[in-house]
Formats: structure tokens, C-alpha cells, sequence
């Protein structure tokens, strides 16, 4: 059998040796598109499988990169062109200064601010140094190389393609990229929690003059700017998040791994995933999404180990509270000596109007900011001002990280990388391998913020909001009050890889979102800083369900990848199973059948009793009153805080059952009941309709049902849908179940993979493979992953494509 696989795979790279070198005449009798050669430059052989994945095969990194670029263009270039409007920080010359931003690359409220802040990059060389910088603290030449190669295969394929996607079709914006582009694209991803969190707060940022400077101070209220800190950095507050499971040889049939990889992110613009399979032979061969943009896999497999990332719960930025000279608020003290703000003066030209100057405001700890979102106020007054520190904003190597990942034989290999290269910003990491071994880690890039450092250089803002979000406020008029650095750590002022939380070889590695402390609910990890997350607090409804549901998975054992696609769509509803017979039950005994809506119109509500009593607990398409609960829960956790809906409180003893016991005797839950059933009677929808009726996405003018559920009803397959109960309920997606992966090893060379990219491979509504995966998720189905050389040239829907600069 060996043997025979040996001359298969020999044969196969034969072919694809005569595939790079055939004639164009002879390519096209061959019954493969052939894009038309050219004489030098980079190049690359992509073989397309079904549903349009590519298969990218070259000599080196930057012809691998080429070969990315020219895939990535071909399935969403109006996407990519956007993003590249962004980062040259030219959305004002194109859509207008006032028009909202792109929120892929930054949290910009318009584009004026976004133009500011990535045009403040550029003016700064800050991208230009960090590229400069030699490996491992910068990236290294491969990564370099393959951004390179990346800007060139996006560019060959704009100069030899039409765009035919009515997005972008015949834009004047849709221009040539260079590699610093691609660069400054991968350092908007990377400070995505930092200065990106912030921009709109940078970029506002003014001394305070005249009156203003002579107004009484304003400090902003500690417990307010807490609570609402820990709202803007809760993971199930943000528009990523992901569920990820590793199990251990000892839990599965043959005592190989097996890796779940479930993560939640947009399904519409620069965030989304693209899937390919890479191959250098004989030094990279590696499969799985990439986001947009870039050249490397971020969550995937090779033939030895398969790893997902979770959105992690630690805080990638911290203030540093300036005390100003009373008399110049651009100046600010450090042990009593004045240092003077840097000016860097932005100029954004502007659509239809004169271009646009203002001056950002930096200090040695970072830029000056005035907001972190609309919800966090930080006035600078004319003695106090904050500045933000962002160790992602020096930090350019998560293409070395993953490489490192594809390159893996097994997890010791995946955290060895993380530990060499440091370059994860804002991800935990969860793998398993083919010898069953398994890895959970929140490896990092964090400010070095000690709970000791914290004590000791708190400001009285920082006393709140550190113990409450992880957010530290320190005094920035002492320099003993600086980051430090961990010796092996690879830049200053962050946490080295012996501070990581780390879990290994466990029967089970999971998380959802939450910190580190219940990655495995026997194996509690503690000890890590308050920054990297809570120990000992109220778990997500999302950590919960999926606790119990891979506890009890691996209690079971023997599981194969077959188990792990049946947890994938098993869409139980956690928060129906603690609550929804208890609300049958106080429904029914309402006087009367009827409660009271939130307009004061008595509601009856008989019919709701019997939908909830029989809703199966799932939010499959064909399920009956998930709906109605979904309607419900969502109103009545809006209305009642959480710590009042519960009759048994959550104890730390017992984090994945507690609390529970719905207090249905609370204000608002008839409320909640009765504004439920008045919307579905207003929307026209059953009140036991089956859930795919009404909760869809319209691809090529059809309805395709979609199943999962949101995040506060705890499900494993999460999707955030948009109610429009006026085109008839929850009618698209805007975040969710994005490039799943289930991965297992049987003994061969080959490992055991089913995939699935919900919203599919191209944003162009012309292309073949813009709705095609779509409609598999609707169906529960999967794609059968083409790894290994045979399995790619027996592919049905096998096509050749050589391609090349001109």
C-alpha cells in the first residue's frame, strides 16, 4: 500500500511539473484554464478543489506570497481594495471625510479619523522601523518575503483580470499595492486592541486652551469609566470570539488527537477568513483561513497538528496618567522633569472639499487620548492628560508565529514558536497533535502589568478599573512606575513565555472566550496576572455550554472527527435548558393567561406557554419556539441586570452549573414574555415557527436557513443575526461560525479533516463560490479536506492554473 501511495504521490508531482511547464495551446486542450505565462518574476501553480479552494505551489516565499496574493485578489479584491484605501489612510479622498469607517482595520467612527490615524503611521516610519528591525524582535525574512510576493500577486492579477464584482467595478480607488501596504495592513490587525481600540481618542485629542485651559478640572468618575471598561473589553461584548477544543489521545479512538476549531468572526468585509492549502515542497505544507490581507495561515493544519485561536481575555493596552506643567499642557512631568510632547501633524485630503490638518500628541509612553470609545472618557485638562500604551504597536511578528504553526510537528513545535517569536496579539492558542497530545496556552503580547506594579503605581482610576477590567491607569510622573522587562521576553515592557497561562497534555483543552481559569474544569489554571484575566469568577453562558458538552464528551471517550462534527451542530441552547421549563411553568400560572407589554397592553400570552413547554431546547432550523425564547431571553436579560435574575448566585465551587434557577418572579420577566409574543404577532410569524423560516441569509435571491444561535443563549455554533421582522425576522449575519475546521489523525500520512467556511470563498455575487459553502452551513454539511497529493488531483472539480507576472 505504501508503495503504491509513493508512485501516486511521485506521479503527481510529475504532473504538476509538466502542468508548470506545458504551453499555453497545449494547457488549454488539457482541459485547464490557463492564465497566459510571461517570461520572469515571481510565479506559482494553483490547483482549485471544490468550492473553489486553492491549492498554492512554489519554489519560495515570496513566489508562495505571489501565488496568495493572485488567489486572494481573484476571490475578493474589492475587499482587499478596500482595506488598502485604509492603510494608505485615502478613505476621505474617495467616500468623504464624514462617512463611516471601515471597521475591519481600526474602531474609526469616520473616515476622516481613520485617514488621520494611518496617514499618523505612515508620517511616523512606524511600520518602516519595525520591518528594519532584525528577527527575532522584527520579522523575518520569509515573512517579509512572502509580504512581497503577496503585493505582487495581488497586482498581477489586477493588471491581468476584469473585475467583474459590482462593488469595486471600475473604481478609481482599486489601485496597485507595494509591500508596505501589506505590512501596515498586518499592524492594523495587530494593535486591532490597542491604538486601533483608541484611534477616534488619538486623533481628537487637544490641549485645552484659553477658557477651556482655565475651566474648572473634570475628572472622569472612577466607577463609571470602570464599568465601562469592563464593558468594552468583555469578550462577549466584541464582534470576535471563538470556541475551541482540543481532546487528548487518551479520549479518542485510536489515541491520536482530535482539534475542534469553531471562530466567530464578521462574515462581511476585510475580517473575514479566506482558505487555502500552501506548499513549498520540502519546507512548508500547511492548510486552513487566513484573513484577508494576509499571507500566511492563522488557524489550520498540517499532516502532524491542527490548532484554532480564541479571541483571549487579556487587555493589550494600558493609560499611563501624565501630570502636566500647570503652565504648557504639552508638557508633562516625570520625576519632576519637564518632557515635551511630540506634534505630528496629519494632513487628509478630502473628497470635494479642502484637505484637512490636525496634530496628533505623543509621549514617551505612547499617544495622548482623550476617549477609548465613546464610553470611556479621559479629559485632558490643563494639569492631567493619558497617554496609551500599545506593545502590538512594536510588534510585527505574527506571520512568523504562524509560520512556525505550519511548520509544527506536533505541539511541543506550536509553543516552542509562540516562545521564540512572541507575536500573538490578541489570541489564545489551542492544539492537538497527531501523537494525541494536546495544548491550550494564552501566549500573548500584554503590557507587563504586575498586580505588584499595579498596588504600587495605580492612580485612584487605576485603583478601580484594574481589579474590575484589567485595565491599569499608572502614574506617569514616576519613572519607577515603568513596564520593566521580563528576560525572556522579546521586546521591553511585555510578559515572557514563562508568565503565559498554560495547559498541556490535558484530556481536553477548551475555551470560549473566557480567561484561561477553566480551559479545563480539572485542571483549573491560577496564578497569572490580573491583566491575563479573572480566576474564580461567573463564566460566559457560551463556557458553560461548551464545558459541560466536551466534559462529557471526553468522560464518554472513543471519539473520532465524526463526534467532533456532531458538537459543531449539535446547537443546544444552554440557557433553554436552565430556564425554559421554568418559564412554561410561571407563563402558565400568569391570571388570566395574560401579562402586561412595555407599552402597558395586557398580552395573552396562552399560546407562548405551550410553544415554550414543547421547544425541543435547540435552535436547529426545524426547531419550534426557538424563536419565541430567543426573543424573550434576549429582552429579558436587556432588561434585569444578571445579578437579579438568578436564585441560586454563582459560587466558584461549582462555575459550570451556577448560577441557575431562574427567578421568575423578577420585574420584567412577564414584560419580557409578553413584548415577545407582541413582536412576532406584529412581525406575522408564528410563535412556533420553526426557526429557519425566519432566521435565513438571501444569497443569489434565495433564502438559505440558518441554524445557531446568539451569544447570551450560550451556543457552541454562535451566530449574531440582524432583526428585520419587517422582511420577515432575522434575514443576515453580521458575525458567527466563520472557518471551522475538524481535524483527526488516522495512522497515514493524511490527516482526517472536514472544513467549512460559512459565508464561502468570494464577496463577488458573480463568482461561482460566493454562496456555495454558504449553503452547506445551512445544510449542516462539510467539506472533505484535500491534504494529501492524491486527493488533490482525483478532486472532480481539479483545475490547473499557472500564474506569473508579466
Amino acid at each position: 500500500m505504501r508503495t503504491r501511495l509513493r508512485r501516486l504521490v511521485v506521479t503527481a508531482v510529475a504532473l504538476l511539473t509538466a502542468a508548470t511547464t506545458l504551453p499555453a495551446a497545449a494547457a488549454e486542450r488539457s482541459g485547464d484554464r490557463h492564465e497566459r505565462p510571461s517570461h520572469g518574476g515571481l510565479s506559482a501553480v494553483i490547483r482549485y478543489t471544490e468550492y473553489g479552494i486553492p491549492h498554492i505551489v512554489a519554489k519560495d516565499y515570496a513566489n508562495l506570497g505571489f501565488g496568495t496574493g493572485w488567489a486572494q485578489a481573484a476571490d475578493q479584491v474589492c475587499t482587499l481594495a478596500d482595506g488598502f484605501v485604509t492603510v494608505r489612510g485615502e478613505r476621505s479622498r474617495h467616500f468623504g471625510a464624514d462617512a463611516k469607517s471601515d471597521p475591519a482595520l481600526s474602531s474609526a467612527a469616520t473616515n476622516l479619523s481613520s485617514d488621520l490615524y494611518f496617514r499618523g503611521v505612515r508620517r511616523a516610519g512606524t511600520v518602516e522601523r519595525l520591518l528594519a528591525e532584525p528577527a527575532p524582535r522584527g520579522p523575518s525574512r520569509d515573512s517579509k518575503e512572502l509580504m512581497r510576493g503577496f503585493a505582487a500577486g495581488y497586482n498581477a492579477w489586477l493588471e491581468q483580470n476584469r473585475i467583474t464584482d459590482p462593488a469595486c467595478r471600475g473604481a478609481s480607488w482599486v489601485r496597485p499595492v507595494t509591500s508596505l501596504d501589506v505590512a501596515v495592513r498586518g499592524f492594523a490587525l495587530a494593535v486591532l486592541g490597542g491604538q486601533g481600540r483608541a484611534v477616534d481618542g488619538i486623533t481628537a485629542a487637544r490641549p485645552p486652551a484659553g477658557s477651556a485651559a482655565a475651566a474648572p478640572e473634570r475628572k472622569p468618575g472612577a466607577d463609571a469609566v470602570a464599568r465601562a471598561a469592563r464593558e468594552l473589553f468583555a469578550a462577549d461584548n466584541a464582534d470576535m470570539g471563538s470556541n475551541a477544543v482540543a481532546f487528548s489521545g487518551r479520549t479518542t479512538a485510536n489515541g491520536r488527537g482530535l482539534l475542534l476549531g469553531n471562530p466567530h468572526y464578521p462574515w462581511h468585509g476585510g475580517r473575514r477568513f479566506w482558505q487555502s492549502q500552501q506548499t513549498i515542497p520540502g519546507r512548508l505544507n500547511v492548510a486552513g483561513g487566513s484573513l484577508l490581507g494576509t499571507a500566511t495561515v492563522a488557524i489550520g493544519h498540517n499532516a502532524h497538528v491542527a490548532w484554532s485561536h480564541t479571541v483571549a481575555t487579556g487587555v493589550t493596552l494600558n493609560l499611563h496618567q501624565l501630570t502636566l506643567d500647570p503652565a504648557d499642557p504639552t508638557v508633562y512631568l516625570v520625576d519632576g522633569r519637564r518632557e515635551r510632547m511630540t506634534k505630528r501633524s496629519v494632513t487628509v485630503p478630502v473628497k470635494n472639499g479642502a484637505p484637512v490638518t490636525k496634530t496628533q500628541w505623543w509621549t514617551r509612553y505612547g499617544p495622548v487620548v482623550t476617549s477609548l470609545g465613546a464610553s470611556v472618557p479621559l479629559p485632558w485638562t490643563a494639569t492631567t492628560a493619558y497617554a496609551l500604551n500599545d506593545p502590538n504597536a512594536v510588534n510585527m511578528r505574527a506571520s512568523d508565529t504562524a509560520l512556525g504553526f505550519s511548520k509544527a510537528r506536533g505541539t511541543d513545535d506550536v509553543l516552542d514558536s509562540l516562545r521564540r517569536t512572541q507575536g500573538l496579539p490578541w489570541t489564545n492558542t489551542i492544539a492537538a497533535d497527531s501523537r494525541g497530545r494536546t495544548l491550550f496556552t494564552q501566549s500573548q503580547v500584554l503590557p507587563r502589568i504586575t498586580d505588584e506594579l499595579a498596588e504600587r503605581c495605580s492612580t485612584p482610576l487605576g485603583e478601580v478599573t484594574y481589579p474590575s477590567s484589567g485595565l491599569a491607569v499608572l502614574d506617569g510622573s514616576r519613572a519607577d512606575c515603568a513596564l520593566g522587562r521580563d528576560r525572556d521576553a522579546v521586546q521591553p515592557g511585555i510578559f515572557g513565555p514563562d508568565r503565559m497561562p498554560t495547559l498541556k497534555d490535558a484530556p481536553y483543552a477548551e475555551n470560549s472566550n473566557d480567561s484561561a481559569w477553566l480551559a479545563n474544569a480539572d485542571r483549573p489554571l491560577t496564578g497569572y496576572e490580573r491583566v491575563f484575566g479573572t480566576v474564580g469568577t461567573q463564566r460566559s453562558m457560551r463556557t458553560r455550554g461548551a464545558v459541560e458538552d466536551v466534559a462529557a464528551m471526553a468522560d464518554r471517550g472513543e471519539l473520532t472527527v465524526r463526534d467532533l462534527q456532531r458538537q459543531q451542530f449539535a446547537n443546544r441552547a444552554p440557557a433553554g435548558d436552565l430556564v425554559a421549563a421554568d418559564t412554561a411553568r410561571a407563563c402558565a400560572a400568569l391570571p388570566g393567561g395574560t401579562a402586561t407589554d412595555s407599552d402597558g397592553n395586557a398580552v395573552d400570552v396562552r399560546e407562548a406557554c405551550g410553544v415554550l413547554a414543547g421547544w425541543d431546547r435547540t435552535v436547529d432550523t426545524d426547531s419550534r419556539g426557538a424563536l419565541l425564547f430567543d426573543r424573550f431571553w434576549r429582552g429579558l436579560t436587556k432588561a434585569v441586570p444578571a445579578g437579579q435574575l438568578w436564585k441560586v448566585p454563582f459560587s466558584p465551587a461549582d462555575p459550570v452549573t451556577t448560577p441557575n434557577t431562574l427567578d421568575t418572579d423578577v420585574p420584567g420577566f412577564a414584560t419580557a414574555l409578553a413584548d415577545a409574543v407582541t413582536e412576532l404577532r406584529a412581525a406575522d410569524i408564528p410563535l412556533d415557527a420553526p426557526l429557519g423560516e425566519h432566521q435565513f441569509v438571501v444569497r443569489g435571491g434565495k433564502r438559505l436557513p440558518v441554524g445557531g444561535g446568539t451569544e447570551s443563549l450560550g451556543i457552541w455554533n454562535k451566530i449574531e443575526p440582524v432583526w428585520d421582522p419587517a422582511r420577515g425576522g432575522y434575514t443576515e449575519v453580521t458575525t458567527g461560525s466563520s472557518y471551522i475546521q475538524a481535524v483527526g489523525w488516522d495512522g497515514s500520512r493524511c490527516p482526517v479533516a472536514r472544513t467549512l467556511l460559512t459565508y464561502s470563498q468570494s464577496s463577488n455575487p458573480a463568482s461561482r463560490h460566493y454562496a456555495d459553502q454558504t449553503r452547506l452551513f445551512s445544510g449542516e454539511r462539510w467539506v472533505t479536506s484535500r491534504f494529501c497529493e492524491r486527493d488533490i488531483w482525483t478532486s472532480p472539480d481539479l483545475r490547473v492554473v499557472r500564474v506569473r507576472e508579466r
